[in-house]
């Protein structure tokens, strides 16, 4: 060994020797009944077990964006985000993920994958980690309506409503909403429409005053209209109510001369997985094919208010030819990827400091012109 190097580890020796005699100390006077740490399993390098499931991976960390919203660290907004986040990636994490797997089912494939799961395994497994991320996402927004509430920003109920705040909402709704509104009746001479991807329905069951007739119906709700209208005043606090609730108020409106017998909202997620072939002749044709067949893909999973009535809720599931363990009942929230138009730009108080980088000085000297400078 070089002197060099001898010299490099004597000091590196000693502090080795050093650490070991003050591990040595400190175990001396620890007590004799602390636990020692338990023993890491050996890894069978020949066992499918030591590779981690790639879409079970992928929800691990999707429940690490859910759990920043309940990190109370952050600003309340920004933990809404964080919620607001982990629903689309949800969505988004169905329409390519999910919709593979279900589709190596559906084509008989039954080949393990290198973690020692076949598709349809892996699906059972998903749907059930996914169900538990679902019903957490439920009661984080429950516990942050009522942390927004007492910040001074609340989603009301039409109960809350004013008198002053009915008549703004009447008017609202007559100019705005109702305009671009179109209820569809579901009979023999109207068959069941087409549910576009991520789109909101309210789904009805109707009784024709005029001869008791029972009539269901369907309420598509334009992509165009705010989820959360916000109402004015409030002395200081910002009001939203959600549409679903307009649509309530506005019922006789929708549907005159029928009585409403029962009612939910549904949102469909539908297949959006797409495969390219890196040989096809013409790419951007092939792209345009693939977005237009992305659009109108099969219905793989669709979330349903638990207001909506049970007979109801088997019609729209029979015509979307969903299973049951393709349905998902939402106690409290329909489309919590919505919850970002909560975040509102007049309380930066709530929000993450916003970062303005430093514009460097001699570049600014140039007049912006970094090849000057």
């Amino acid at each position: 060994m070089s002197p060099t190097v001898r010299n490099m580890a004597k000091p590196r020796l000693h502090m080795e020797v050093s650490v070991s005699s003050a591990l040595g100390a400190l175990s001396l006077d620890a007590p004799e009944t602390a636990a020692a740490p338990a023993p890491v399993p050996a890894v069978d390098m020949a066992s499918p077990d030591r590779f981690v499931n790639r879409e079970l991976s992928w929800l691990a960390f999707n429940r690490r964006v859910l759990e920043e919203a309940q990190n109370s660290r952050h600003p309340l907004l920004e933990r809404l985000r964080f919620l607001s986040i982990s629903a689309s990636n949800l969505d988004e994490f169905y329409m390519v993920r999910v919709a593979g797997l279900k589709g190596m089912v559906a084509a008989g494939v039954a080949t393990a994958s290198d973690d020692g799961h076949t598709p349809a395994q892996q699906l059972a497994r998903v749907e059930e980690v996914a169900g538990k991320l679902i019903g957490d996402q439920q009661s984080i927004w429950m516990q942050l309506r009522v942390e927004l509430r007492e910040a001074g920003i609340a989603v009301i109920g039409p109960e809350e409503l004013s008198g002053a705040d009915r008549e703004w909402l009447d008017k609202e709704f007559r100019e705005q909403i109702f305009p671009i509104l179109t209820p569809l009746a579901l009979d023999p001479a109207h068959p069941f429409p087409f549910i576009p991807n991520l789109g909101f329905t309210l789904a009805l069951q109707l009784t024709r005053k005029k001869d008791n007739k029972p009539v269901k119906a369907l309420l598509p709700v334009p992509p165009q209209l705010q989820r959360f209208i916000k109402l004015p005043g409030g002395n200081g606090h910002v009001r939203f109510i959600a549409l679903e609730d307009v649509f309530a108020i506005n019922m006789a409106r929708l549907f005159p001369g029928y009585t409403l017998n029962g009612s939910g909202l549904f949102r469909s997620l539908r297949d959006s997985d797409v495969e390219v072939e890196e040989e096809a002749e013409d790419l951007v044709r092939l792209f345009e094919t693939l977005l237009k067949r992305r659009r109108r893909g099969s219905v793989i999973h669709m979330k349903c208010a638990a207001a909506m009535p049970e007979e109801l809720r088997r019609f729209i599931a029979d015509h979307l030819s969903l299973k049951k363990s393709e349905l998902v009942i939402v106690d409290h929230m329909m489309g919590i990827s919505d919850m970002k138009q909560l975040i509102v730009p007049e309380r930066q108080d709530l929000q993450f400091k916003p970062y303005n980088a430093r514009f460097p000085e001699r570049i600014r000297d140039h007049g912006g012109d970094c090849f000057a400078a």
